[in-house]
């Protein structure tokens, strides 16, 4: 499992979480989150290792916009929360052929995963998060259970609520499209501030035969 620590907005914080080689690191565009990037500078992000994958979170966003952020941030991967049609998913490829795009659903029970397949052919992967009003960042889990009935080929970052209570549980998921985890605010010490110990910690248990330096 690939790990992905979204939400980072601090210079100095990015740069510590960075040294745990993560796979993924999250910026999201979305001014109505308490983790919005703000006016964080592009340098920040040039200044990351290349092996992370700078990824931004958008939130039912113009595509111009999209467009914009991409451009000055040199973001390799885009997350989409919203309600993004496959079509703009489409389009979005149709500009940024080489970008990884990843679009996220909030699932519950009796969640249909039918809704997914028009996603299928435009997206690289999709994000399981909890439900939520908010798009997202409630710190909330949902009932694992449900990704029994997931049954397409495209792989999936599992999200929502994931906490450092949770590494048992996780290396037990066998799922065999199960690509990667996002963790968030379960990890924080404030909004968009990672404690980068217990990130340590966690991927330490998660991956007892790995460390930090070799990244995942």
């Amino acid at each position: 499992m690939k790990i992905k620590i979204c939400g980072m907005r601090d210079p100095a914080n990015i740069a510590a979480v960075a040294a745990l080689k993560p796979a993924y690191l999250g910026f999201i565009f979305y001014p109505q989150s308490k983790r919005f990037v703000g006016n964080l500078s592009a340098s920040v992000l040039d200044a990351l290792p290349a092996s992370i994958i700078k990824t931004g979170v958008f939130v039912n966003e113009q595509l111009h916009q999209v467009q914009e952020f991409v451009l000055k941030y040199k973001l390799q991967a885009v997350q989409l929360h919203g309600d993004e049609c496959p079509n703009y998913c489409k389009a979005l490829k149709t500009l940024f052929p080489g970008i990884s795009l990843i679009k996220a659903f909030g699932l519950k029970e009796g969640f249909d995963f039918a809704t997914l397949i028009p996603y299928q052919k435009v997206v690289d992967y999709f994000l399981f998060d909890t439900q939520t009003p908010d798009h997202g960042g409630s710190g909330k889990t949902f009932n694992w259970a449900i990704l029994k009935e997931y049954t397409l080929n495209v792989p999936f970052f599992l999200s929502g609520g994931i906490g450092p209570e949770h590494v048992v549980e996780l290396q037990q998921l066998s799922h065999p499209n199960l690509y990667g985890i996002d963790v968030n605010s379960r990890f924080e010490t404030e909004p968009a501030l990672k404690d980068t110990d217990k990130l340590k910690a966690f991927k330490t248990k998660l991956f007892p035969l790995s460390t930090v330096a070799n990244g995942i």
